[in-house]
């Protein structure tokens, strides 16, 4: 018979990347039982036999093992135990996340392990690598069209250049097509399961798959979407304690109280040497700004959204906690949203009152307040420049640029 996890230990290699769900109070911690604990290892002493594991919550168990110990390898992500192969003490790092079984002692401070299972640090981290680029070759931004007869969907977004940039993508019956709730942070591992027929014009959608040779077409093998708005406006007043600022909302001249809470990923734009256009060096050229880690979460937003994305984050990314690099597009040059994952990422504690920012944010019934998935400040001089285009000769109004069309696709939360 098939041998599988039981529903309450979770994924191993979700333990390790996206974190342990635990009550503040030790004894309460549910990552600790009467049998089993799971957290990551943070000492080991192989002559002793021993490891110490922290679990999410914090608590640290001492870990004893002895010959009859036995050591099983998890491949990341995997949950059925019959996958694992077997491993030893001394191919452990720390960091690696584990699954120690045994009978905990009554103080929950230690176990002397009968069965460990591992999943590596190194090997999540490949994998994600893998994933992060498989998203970043994908295509992001708005839905604009859809076929429903032919299952295919028209993405767009612009390249700094100013360059529309459209991808069919067509939908396999095979392919997995999943929907971030409207009323949460996104993150991948919450996506739920959906159908073609959800996918409205207006969404933001990133999809993962093969391209043709001209990238105007792509074969998907994941998708994923949510109904989501960029918005953006100047900085009026910051609440670190709260976690919220204020902007005067770009477009309606009006307050709007931003929340970020601790998956939100906030970057700051920082204009490249050579000029924002799009010759050599410049964004639109296909370089990379800053210093930040391509992709969909992770940045640490607030001290936050860190770790288990592809930093930077998408397709996720928020990143991926998104993809990263994903090389010029059709049209003209970088997908914008793409440039915008491989800012560096700040607290809120570094934003100023003044910065104009964009942020991806979830939709609400009170348009005073908003929350904020992803957040680049510090971006009036790429609206400006992209205000100057749209202009031909005019006036540039930062206002008048269509965030949505320009932006679409930077909702974050990309890759596991």
């Amino acid at each position: 018979m098939k041998r599988t996890f039981p529903l309450i230990g979770l994924s191993i290699a979700f333990l390790v990347t996206a974190g342990l769900s635990a009550v503040a109070q030790p004894a309460a911690d549910s990552a600790i039982s009467a049998t089993r604990v799971f957290g990551k290892v943070t000492e080991i002493n192989t002559s002793a036999g021993t490891l110490t594991v922290k679990t999410e919550a914090g608590s640290v168990v001492a870990v004893t093992t002895n010959e009859k110990t036995t050591f099983q390898r998890m491949p990341p992500g995997e949950t059925d135990r019959s996958k694992a192969e077997p491993t030893s003490l001394t191919e452990i790092a720390a960091g690696d996340g584990i699954y120690a079984l045994g009978y905990v002692a009554a103080d929950r401070k230690s176990v002397p392990a009968q069965k460990i299972y591992v999943v590596s640090q190194s090997e999540i981290s490949k994998r994600n690598a893998a994933q992060r680029m498989a998203w970043a070759r994908g295509a992001k931004g708005i839905v604009s069209a859809i076929n429903p007869a032919a299952k295919e969907i028209t993405v767009t977004s612009r390249s700094l250049t100013g360059a529309s940039q459209a991808v069919t993508v067509a939908v396999a019956d095979n392919a997995k097509l999943r929907r971030y709730p409207p009323d949460s942070i996104p993150k991948y591992e919450n996506a739920k399961t959906a159908k073609f027929e959800e996918i409205k014009v207006g969404d933001q959608l990133n999809a993962r798959g093969e391209k043709n040779a001209e990238g105007t077409h792509l074969a998907a093998e994941e998708v994923l979407f949510g109904t989501f708005k960029v918005a953006g406006g100047t900085v009026t007043a910051i609440d670190p304690a709260a976690n919220t600022i204020t902007i005067n909302d770009l477009q309606t001249k009006k307050p709007m109280t931003i929340m970020l809470k601790p998956e939100t990923v906030v970057r700051r734009f920082q204009p490249m040497m050579g000029g924002m256009g799009g010759g050599a060096g410049a964004p639109g050229g296909g370089g990379a700004p800053g210093a930040g880690a391509p992709g969909q979460g992770a940045g640490n937003g607030q001290g936050q959204a860190a770790a288990n994305r592809p930093a930077g984050a998408g397709p996720g990314a928020g990143g991926g906690q998104g993809p990263g690099a994903g090389g010029p597009r059709p049209g003209g040059g970088m997908n914008m949203a793409d440039l915008l994952e491989r800012l560096p990422t700040i607290s809120i504690t570094e934003l100023k009152v003044g910065d104009m920012i964009i942020m991806s944010t979830l939709p609400g019934s009170d348009p005073t307040k908003t929350t904020a998935i992803s957040m680049v400040a510090g971006v009036e001089p790429l609206l400006q420049m992209i205000a100057a285009r749209q202009a031909a000769g005019g006036q540039p109004r930062p206002q008048n640029v269509d965030l949505n069309s320009n932006f679409g696709g930077m909702f974050g939360g990309i890759g596991p």
